[in-house]
């Protein structure tokens, strides 16, 4: 039996419309008062008539931070896929370290303890290494200072840590660091914000660049690596390495707007992401951007895909075609 938490997010929902497909049933956690439409809304992305996939779904009751409901959800369970992650680019490091750090070390001791056959753990490029003069990160690429980088960087660093501790103690794991993953979410949270801003209509840009990928792609990836021997390696999951301006050109293009065509520099970026700090101290209401958002918009980090590529052969697929199978799909359902 397959357990999958993390279930209504984007890469949890993927991954679980991926498995019903070739699984009669699949487990997955949820809180009390998790929102299912997202996952239903991922779901009609790839079929009008999704509910008798949905219906297979067996749901769990579950916390990260609870170790008794993870226990408890665990009985039966051979296979684990780990979604579950606060992903937030701004400060606030205690919620992200609990959720992120001390919910996968819940969830991997409880593996242990159910004697699950395999793991599979998302962690993100984020916890990954720097380079500079675009010289390309690998997954060997020296973290550097950790305590330097921002909240989510370092919970997902740490969080890996903790799945390293799983594996020296005989968990059969693997790590994925996915780029930023692309796709249809059902909501605009995490990169589906920029579409919706785009969408809007976004006069401007920045200077900044990353790893991307189809969330397709990386689920596809996670089901073939923990379906085979591989364990104790982790892999960097990055379609292309893209602009700033280049993606935000193909959503523009996708959803018929204006491209941006104004430049916001790193110095005025990070003056507004001090000024989203002071708002947020003074009504405490949360920023859109604060200075480490700001230095993520303008930092430019490219990634190298080739590990992956020789022990799979995966051909992943075009960042722009990722982009125009989303932005059809929305303007479909807004028509």
């Amino acid at each position: 039996m397959i357990l999958v938490t993390g279930a209504t997010g984007l890469v949890g929902g993927h991954l679980l419309w991926h498995l019903l497909q070739t699984n009669d049933t699949v487990v997955a956690t949820k809180r009390n008062n998790s929102n299912l439409e997202p996952l239903k809304k991922i779901f009609s992305f790839y079929a009008d008539s999704y509910e008798k996939f949905f219906d297979r779904i067996q749901w769990r009751v579950a916390d990260v931070n609870d170790f008794k409901s993870l226990a408890d959800a665990m009985i039966g369970i051979d296979i684990v896929y780990h979604c579950a992650a606060i992903v937030s680019l701004s400060n606030g490091l205690d919620d992200i370290v609990n959720t992120n750090v001390r919910g996968t070390a819940n969830i991997i001791n409880a593996s242990i303890d159910a004697k699950v056959k395999r793991f599979c753990f998302v962690s993100s490029i984020a916890a990954c290494g720097h380079e500079s003069n675009m010289k390309l990160i690998t997954e060997i690429t020296p973290i550097g200072q950790i305590s330097q980088r921002s909240a989510y960087a370092q919970s997902k660093y740490y969080s890996e840590q903790e799945v390293w501790k799983g594996i020296e103690e005989g968990l059969s794991a693997v790590i994925v660091n996915p780029g930023v993953i692309l796709g249809y979410s059902g909501t605009n949270r995490g990169s589906s914000e920029l579409f919706a801003a785009v969408r809007k209509g976004l006069p401007f840009y920045t200077l900044g660049g990353s790893g991307y990928v189809d969330v397709e792609d990386v689920v596809n990836l996670m089901v073939q690596l923990t379906n085979s021997p591989i364990r104790g390696e982790r892999f960097i999951l990055v379609g292309e390495n893209c602009s700033n301006k280049e993606i935000i050109d193909w959503i523009a293009d996708g959803y018929n707007k204006m491209k941006p065509k104004f430049l916001i520099g790193r110095r005025l970026l990070v003056v507004i992401g001090l000024i989203g700090e002071l708002y947020q101290k003074l009504s405490g209401r949360p920023a859109k951007l604060d200075r480490s958002m700001a230095h993520s918009a303008s930092n430019r980090s490219w990634y190298s895909n080739e590990k992956i590529i020789l022990q799979t052969s995966f051909q992943f697929t075009a960042i722009d075609k990722c982009i125009k199978k989303v932005c059809v799909f929305e303007n479909k359902r807004r028509s």
